[in-house]
């Protein structure tokens, strides 16, 4: 609102009705066959895999992607968000948001409740600030499989990212935990043109020198 633009701006971000599985992806030239098979195969080798990319770039539509995949419908799946944005269609599911009204629930205090929710995987919405810590935590933790999206430029960078976000709330940066909790990390951008997104990046085994 005025002053701080010259008139009321308005931003909606609204949940799709249809999601778009990897197949579609795939079928669209977003993803590539080999790549929609490495995501598959993290899945059922249980790791945690990172979504990285711009602002609006579609990290959470292809996290809902991700949700959709049959190694979600049959285990305890807690999702962790500040906007309820993300959509996972297993009977046997959490979901928690965050919340900015005193008292105050941050994404730390809804990783400390996870673990005490038996949780199979744990995927947070968005890791913008110190819970990137907590998260790593559970997911070195016996809570292996997880999904979670990070703003970044590529998929090396996301991971330098996180190490960003750490030393926020920490003055050692666990790389060995960073190496065993991530993998692989997924970047996405937005093109011009049609599709008009793609995943460009897979890392997998990236590590960070210390």
């Amino acid at each position: 609102m005025p002053p701080l633009v010259d008139k009321p701006t308005f931003s909606i971000r609204e949940r799709p009705t249809v999601i778009f599985t990897l197949d579609d992806y795939g079928a669209s030239g977003v993803l590539a066959a080999e790549w929609a098979q490495t995501i598959r195969n993290a899945l059922a080798q249980r790791k945690n895999i990172l979504v990285a990319g711009g602002a609006g770039s579609g990290k959470t539509t292809l996290v809902n992607a991700i949700l959709h995949e049959p190694e979600f419908q049959c285990q305890r799946v807690v999702l962790i968000e500040d906007t309820r944005e993300l959509q996972c269609s297993a009977p046997d599911r959490v979901e928690l948001l965050t919340k900015n009204t005193e008292p105050k629930v941050t994404m730390n205090d809804l990783l400390r409740m996870t673990l005490r929710l038996r949780p199979d995987r744990i995927v947070i919405g968005e890791v913008r600030g110190g819970e990137a810590l907590a998260m790593l935590k559970a997911w070195n933790t016996g809570h292996p499989g997880g999904v979670a999206t990070i703003h970044a430029n590529s998929a090396q960078d996301a991971l330098h990212r996180l190490e960003d976000l750490i030393g926020e709330v920490s003055q050692t940066i666990p790389h060995r935990s960073i190496a065993s909790a991530i993998n692989p990390v997924v970047f996405i951008e937005r093109i011009a043109g049609t599709p008009g997104r793609r995943v460009s990046q897979i890392v997998e085994n990236a590590s960070i020198a210390p």
